[in-house]
């Protein structure tokens, strides 16, 4: 199993606490976000995709703790998009919010 820690940049320290499975988060992404996500984009506005300009404007706290916001968002759902929390445990959704951070840095 691949371990990837996500620390806040800037900062420069670990906190075991944010070990998180990106490798399973990206699995689980593709299983039940990519269908309207795709490449990062979103299917029905295009305008809120999961690249990070469109997540620090539109995500609530992104800017000062992404993970928690994109964590947030597939908990709790917004207008078109469905909330997770019944779906997905806790950690699986850490560790696609983990995955969506990492693409998003990246950019997708």
């Amino acid at each position: 199993m691949t371990l990837c820690a996500i620390a806040q940049f800037g900062f420069g320290f670990f906190n075991p606490a944010l070990a998180l499975d990106i490798s399973n988060g990206a699995k689980i992404f593709t299983n039940n976000c990519a269908s309207c996500h795709i490449g990062g984009g979103n299917i029905l506005i295009s305008g809120k995709s999961l690249r990070k300009e469109a997540l620090s404007q539109y995500l609530e706290d992104y800017d000062t703790d992404s993970i928690q916001a994109i964590s947030y968002q597939m908990t709790n759902g917004k207008n078109a998009m469905p909330a997770f929390k019944n779906k997905l445990s806790e950690q699986e959704i850490l560790e696609v919010a983990a995955f969506v951070f990492q693409q998003a840095e990246q950019g997708w």
